[in-house]
């Protein structure tokens, strides 16, 4: 009916409408964004909870990333078939099965599947956002509406861990799944009243069932190879068949979105240097974002020896200062070249990263939490001219694919980077830790005036004589573990400070045009 189109919603509600409706899609990506990062700060006590090392706990973020990032491509048919609002309510219906399953997951199993229905969940509704600014949005204006998108979705990762910590050390890790169902039922609600319902004369687009399939073979088992090389070992015959079938589902893959008549995935948008050099870049934020907001409430609780709280308390003010640099970068995009602030936020971010590669024990609270609040900063820098600047390139036609694959290139970025960081160190942890234990034979005097040095301290707290050497033996050992597992997460830091360096190259090529 005419009464329920988006021009009569926006007629009705005035000029404040494109904001009502930006705000009912920010909330509904606060879901997702929480809930992408909120796990991080209880995956050390889930990890002991169901006693699974990192190589699986991997997956409680891998995996949602990349079952976001396959729905992702659905997110197009599903609005032309059902419409926005009902894309949001579907949309929300799974995240909240998911989130409900979490809580109740009586497996490490039931946990990653219902984080993979969260991830589905996510996907439906990420893209949404984007072609909502795009579509309602003056060009000019832009710039100023993704800053104030991404201060809603940044504001959420800067306290969403900290409530989380405290959760878990309130209750258990089962609640940080709580947090996120409120901002489903307010989205759903806001949705009801400003989100526009389907057009009846639009047909949905033909859907690229083929293309899903192979990129969906792709994800998984490239993300399987990597989580299982560790265990199964890198030479193993299911690990290179993992790798050799990701590779030829991404062979195949591009090769049928060149030819089939409705590719999911418009390949011939990267003919546009700007547009592809933002693709690149994209992958590269998101693997740096969501790799290093993996890695670091590991890494502060499990060496630093962090709570969940006092881990969560850590990222929070780097967070709240992202969520108020993301609208002032929006509003610079709109007037000079987005080379500048990318190449700015690079820098700052892959410094940042050089610095954690530093961190040990000692490292106090509030230099960590300095270090990190430039590499956010960094990327807040990034994000706003990133994206404006890469759709600028693109002709009004192609601006709802080019968002897509913006998207669907972020985060095939966060799951490979959480995947490969997460792997990185768990190999670079073990090839420490057996270096230092080839190195503890009778012939090493520090290592037998530590072992005298602990049976003396456990013989005058009364431990049993012939229990002395074997737990010295065994605090030896847990020392050696501490200071590999150090060194691994330093390497990778070391090694995400690398990757954001290089991609100054392909953020160079972010220049304005002459129609911008």
């Amino acid at each position: 009916m005419a009464s329920t189109t988006a021009d009569v919603l926006a007629a009705r509600y005035g000029s404040s409408y494109r904001w009502l409706l930006t705000l009912t899609a920010m909330i509904g990506n606060i879901s997702l964004i929480l809930s992408s990062t909120i796990v991080n700060v209880a995956i050390p006590n889930i990890m002991g909870a169901f006693g699974v090392g990192q190589d699986k706990a991997q997956w409680l973020s891998a995996g949602f990333l990349a079952t976001m990032t396959v729905a992702m491509l659905l997110n197009a048919w599903m609005i032309a078939a059902i419409g926005k609002k009902n894309t949001y309510y579907v949309s929300m219906a799974v995240f909240v099965t998911g989130s409900v399953m979490a809580i109740f997951a009586t497996s490490f199993e039931m946990l990653v599947f219902a984080r993979l229905l969260q991830g589905a969940g996510a996907g439906f509704i990420h893209p949404l956002a984007l072609q909502v600014i795009y579509q309602i949005f003056p060009p000019d204006q832009r710039g100023r509406a993704m800053g104030f998108f991404g201060f809603g979705i940044v504001l959420a990762p800067a306290l969403g861990p900290a409530f989380g910590g405290i959760l878990v050390d309130t209750f258990d890790w089962r609640a940080v799944f709580w947090l996120v169902l409120p901002f489903c039922g307010l989205g759903s609600l806001m949705a009801a009243v400003f989100m526009p319902p389907r057009e009846e004369e639009v047909t949905p687009p033909t859907m690229d069932w083929t293309g899903l399939v192979l990129v969906s073979i792709f994800m998984f088992s490239l993300l399987s190879g990597l989580s299982n090389g560790s265990r199964e070992g890198w030479g193993s015959d299911v690990i290179v068949l993992y790798f050799v079938t990701a590779i030829g589902a991404l062979i195949g893959f591009i090769i049928w979105e060149s030819f089939t008549a409705h590719p999911m995935l418009n390949l011939k948008l990267f003919a546009n240097l700007r547009f592809a050099s933002g693709c690149a870049l994209s992958f590269v934020w998101g693997a740096g974002n969501f790799g290093l907001w993996y890695l670091i409430p590991l890494f502060v609780q499990i060496v630093m020896g962090y709570t969940p709280t006092k881990a969560g308390f850590l990222l929070m003010p780097a967070g709240l200062l992202l969520a108020f640099v993301f609208p002032l970068t929006g509003r610079i995009s709109d007037w000079i070249s987005p080379r500048i602030p990318i190449v700015i936020g690079l820098i700052m971010t892959s410094y940042s990263c050089f610095l954690m590669a530093g961190a040990d024990t000692n490292t106090a609270f509030w230099v960590f939490g300095w270090w990190l609040i430039v590499g956010r900063v960094g990327l807040g820098f990034v994000f706003p001219p990133l994206t404006t600047g890469s759709m600028r390139a693109l002709p009004p036609e192609l601006v709802s694919q080019g968002a897509g694959m913006m998207s669907f290139s972020r985060q095939l970025g966060g799951a490979f980077g959480v995947s490969f960081l997460a792997t990185f160190v768990d190999l670079r942890t073990v090839h420490y830790a057996q270096s230092y234990i080839a190195t503890q034979t009778s012939g090493n005097s520090a290592t037998m005036e530590f072992l005298r040095t602990l049976k003396s301290y456990f013989g005058q707290a009364g431990t049993p004589e012939v229990l002395q050497m074997p737990a010295a033996l065994q605090q030896l050992g847990q020392a050696i573990y501490g200071q590999a597992t150090m060194l691994g997460f330093r390497e990778g830091f070391l090694v995400a400070a690398l990757v954001f360096f290089i991609a100054i190259i392909p953020g160079s090529f972010l220049v304005k045009g002459k129609n911008d």
